[in-house]
C-alpha cells in the first residue's frame, strides 16, 4: 500500500504504530500487577502506583474511569492520550507520554497482545490500564524506541477520547473540485479521492483551496488534527502516500498532528489553520515548506524541488490544552 513518507510522522507514533496479536490471562489478588494503581482526572497526566517488587507474568486490565461514548469498533482507530511506564524488576519510569505534547492515534487492532485485549470493546470516555509483561507487549525483543528490554514490563495508561472509521471522510458542502491552473480532485464518499496535476507550472506559493465546507469548529494552533489524506507529487502525477485504505484490502492509517506543530511539513501543519472541521481542502505547498529544507525525500520519489499536493480530509480534532 502507498504511505506518506516516514519523515512526516513523529517518533512517538512509530512507538504507537504496533505489531502482533494475542489474548489477555488472569491475575490473583496477591499479584503484583493487579496492585497497580492510577488515579486522576480523565485527559490529564495520571498518577500511577507500580509496587516496588518484581512484576508477576499475569496480564492485568482494568477500567478506573468508565465511559459512556459507544465501544470501539474492531476496524476503527482512537484518538487517545497514552502514558506508557517501563517496570524494570522492583523499579519503574516513565517511558513516553502524549499528556502534554497531544493525543495520539492508536488502532482498535492494536498489535501488542495485551494493548488489543484492553481495548476490546472499550467504550469511548473510558481510562484503560494495561499492565503488560514482556509476552503480552513487545515480547524478548523489546523495543528500541521505548528503550524497553525484553524482561520489562509495561504500564499503559490509555484514556479514550474519540474513534474514527477507516473510510471516513469530510462532513460539509461541496464548494469546489479545483481546476484551472489548480489539480482538480473528483472523489466518492469513502474513498480515496483521484487528483489530476495540470501540465502548466506549479504555484511558487502555498496554496490552499476549500473543496468540501464543513461547519465545525474552525482549527487554531496546537489543536490536535485527525485527518485523511492523499499526497500527489506534482512534478509526476503520481501519489507518494495516503492514509486511505486499498483497493486489495490493505488498511489505512489516519494522521494526526498539531496546528503549527512540527510532526509535519510546515506547508501542511500551518495550511490547515482557519478551516472548519469537516472540510476537504486541497494545498499546495512548495519545496521550501514541504521536504526542500531537508533535501527531498528519496524513498518516496521526491526530490528537494518538488511541489506537493495534498488532500486532507478533517475528520476531527481535539482542543489545544
Amino acid at each position: 500500500m502507498r504511505r506518506i513518507a516516514a519523515a512526516l510522522l513523529v517518533p512517538l507514533a512509530a512507538c504507537l504504530a504496533l505489531v502482533g496479536c494475542g489474548s489477555s490471562g488472569g491475575s490473583s489478588a496477591a499479584d503484583a500487577n493487579a496492585a497497580v494503581k492510577v488515579t486522576g482526572s480523565f485527559g490529564k497526566q495520571p498518577d500511577v502506583s507500580i509496587p516496588a517488587e518484581k512484576a508477576s507474568t499475569n496480564l492485568v486490565i482494568k477500567t478506573p474511569i468508565k465511559g459512556t461514548g459507544a465501544a470501539l469498533g474492531s476496524a476503527n482507530t482512537a484518538l487517545a492520550d497514552v502514558a506508557v511506564y517501563k517496570w524494570s524488576g522492583t523499579k519503574h519510569s516513565l517511558a513516553a507520554s502524549t499528556f502534554t505534547t497531544g493525543p495520539q492515534l492508536i488502532p482498535a487492532q492494536a498489535g501488542l497482545p495485551g494493548l488489543a485485549a484492553a481495548l476490546k470493546g472499550a467504550r469511548v470516555g473510558s481510562r484503560i490500564v494495561a499492565v503488560l509483561p514482556p509476552k503480552y507487549g513487545y515480547g524478548t525483543s523489546g523495543s528500541s524506541q521505548l528503550q524497553v528490554t525484553g524482561s520489562d514490563t509495561l504500564v499503559w495508561v490509555i484514556d479514550l477520547m474519540q474513534q474514527y472509521s477507516p473510510t471516513q471522510s469530510a462532513a460539509g458542502t461541496q464548494v469546489s473540485t479545483g481546476g484551472g491552473s489548480l489539480p482538480s480532485v473528483a472523489a466518492q464518499p469513502g474513498q480515496e479521492p483521484v487528483v489530476s496535476v495540470p501540465k502548466s507550472a506549479a504555484p511558487a506559493k502555498l496554496s490552499v483551496t476549500t473543496l468540501v465546507k464543513g461547519s465545525g469548529p474552525a482549527l487554531v494552533k496546537g489543536d490536535t488534527v485527525v485527518a485523511q489524506y492523499v499526497g500527489v507529487n506534482w512534478r509526476t502525477g503520481k501519489v507518494f502516500g495516503t492514509s486511505w485504505p486499498s483497493a486489495q484490502g490493505a488498511a489505512g492509517q489516519l494522521l494526526s498532528f498539531q496546528v503549527g506543530g512540527q510532526q509535519v511539513i510546515p506547508g501542511l501543519s500551518n495550511a490547515v489553520a482557519g478551516v472548519p472541521v469537516g472540510s476537504r481542502v486541497m494545498v499546495v505547498i512548495p519545496p521550501a515548506l514541504g521536504y526542500g529544507p531537508s533535501g527531498g525525500q528519496p524513498t518516496a520519489g521526491i526530490k528537494k524541488t518538488d511541489t506537493l499536493v495534498f488532500v486532507v480530509d478533517i475528520l476531527g480534532y481535539q482542543p489545544a490544552a
